[in-house]
């Protein structure tokens, strides 16, 4: 048997986790900024605490979970998303105490596990990168959360966003929209496509996010949720929609959009770009104020959105946009004959202790292929170390791209690097 990586997953090989460290490099730096703090979960949970928060009749828990008896039988499941095992944490850790300022917010970066077709920009192992904040029930959350997602999306250079907001309301809006849209759409059942028949019984929102050609013609004329949402959910979605304006984040309402989890209420939304003809999530989330209470902690309103860094890489890429990434060498020592290797050695590692990104040769190369090793690593100084330059205790330094010399002593090298890297122009 050949070994390979499992279907639907990747390597990602150092060109590219460049790139990925760029992208979660600059997700902390954002939310560090709203006063967001990171939570690592385990990546394998209970089943129940996905099964039971996410909805058991979501296609998540029938269909793409990955999921298995462990030695001791208990039923596991590698998490298929980021949100249930944080709020799982929120109520174990009890972080819900009196004494924890509120709200709270928190950050998570990882892997997610979903068993489905893979596709680009979709994988059976995939990466996102979400926020929780739990206790705020006011407006401003939402918007704050969401004007978040957009100062992210715009700073990393994604071109073309386009906001699509929309409410769930209440329970008691939701419900009543629940029982419209099945008196709306039990009469073309047999139009609907397989899985929207089921979903019609088990959860009717869904098929109103059903990517299949004859539902999408089922719901053309469905009722809106705005139409059947009581005075609290209105005041809720006016407000968000009112702040959002004050700071000239646009959006479009889209009463198609539902979401694909259970847990969500009021506000939801999702960022939405055009690749090649093809509109693409790149950000989604929004509010669900019944899940601490639902894992047995208080009654405490949530909101918060996930995205996928596989997805938001590759709109990236086919936007043109460069990341700004320095692979650069700061200096790679070039080594002539055994009786420098021990020097080049203690050189290399001095440089490294005081900051600069160092290299040597180890193959004892001739010097025409390490001056390319050189220009491959895009080394900014070039120091060709021989025996003589041993015994001498002086060495030449030159700038890779001017050719610019100087001549100094080993020691300024090992001690005080940056006075030569300063004097060649850097």
């Amino acid at each position: 048997m050949k070994l390979q990586k499992p279907k639907g997953t990747q390597d990602i090989l150092p060109a590219e986790s460049a790139k990925w460290q760029y992208v979660e490099g600059f997700a902390r730096e954002i939310f560090k900024r709203y006063n967001y703090a990171e939570v690592r979960t385990p990546i394998f949970e209970h089943y129940e605490v996905i099964s039971r928060s996410v909805g058991d009749t979501t296609d998540i828990v029938t269909k793409e979970m990955y999921d298995f008896y462990d030695k001791g039988d208990r039923h596991i499941t590698l998490r298929p998303e980021g949100t249930a095992p944080v709020v799982r944490s929120y109520v174990e850790n009890k972080l819900f105490a009196p004494e924890v300022q509120k709200p709270s917010k928190f950050y998570y970066m990882g892997p997610m596990f979903r068993y489905e077709r893979p596709q680009a920009g979709r994988l059976r192992q995939f990466h996102q990168i979400g926020v929780e904040c739990f206790g705020s029930s006011n407006p401003a959350t939402d918007v704050e959360t969401i004007a978040m997602a957009a100062h992210f999306l715009k700073a990393i250079g994604v071109q073309g966003v386009k906001l699509h907001l929309n409410t769930l309301g209440n329970p008691d809006s939701r419900s009543a929209y629940r029982q419209a849209l099945i008196d709306y759409l039990t009469p073309m059942k047999d139009s609907l496509s397989k899985d929207s028949q089921r979903r019609l019984e088990e959860n009717p929102l869904r098929v109103l996010d059903s990517k299949e050609k004859e539902d999408k013609v089922a719901v053309e004329n469905a009722p809106s949720i705005l139409d059947y949402l009581d005075a609290e959910s209105q005041a809720h979605f006016d407000a968000v929609r009112q702040m959002l304006k004050n700071l000239g984040v646009d959006y479009i309402i889209d009463t198609n959009m539902v979401r694909g989890l259970d847990y969500y209420n009021h506000t939801i939304f999702e960022f939405i770009t055009e690749i090649e003809g093809n509109e693409l999530t790149v950000c989604a989330g929004g509010r669900y104020d019944g899940l601490v209470a639902y894992f047995g902690g208080p009654e405490t309103a949530g909101f918060g959105f996930g995205l996928g860094v596989e997805r938001l890489l590759l709109v990236l890429e086919k936007q043109g946009v460069a990341l700004p990434i320095e692979n650069a060498l700061d200096v790679y020592i070039a080594v002539l004959g055994e009786g420098a290797n021990i020097k080049a050695l203690e050189l290399v590692q001095a440089l490294r202790q005081q900051g600069f990104k160092a290299e040597r040769d180890y193959l004892n190369r001739k010097l025409k292929a390490q001056f390319k090793s050189a220009d491959v690593f895009g080394a900014k100084v070039l120091i060709t170390l021989g025996e003589s330059e041993v015994e001498s205790g002086q060495v030449k330094v030159k700038n890779n791209q001017t050719r610019e010399e100087v001549q100094v002593s080993l020691e300024t090298i090992s001690k005080n690097f940056s006075e030569v890297f300063e004097k060649l122009g850097f």
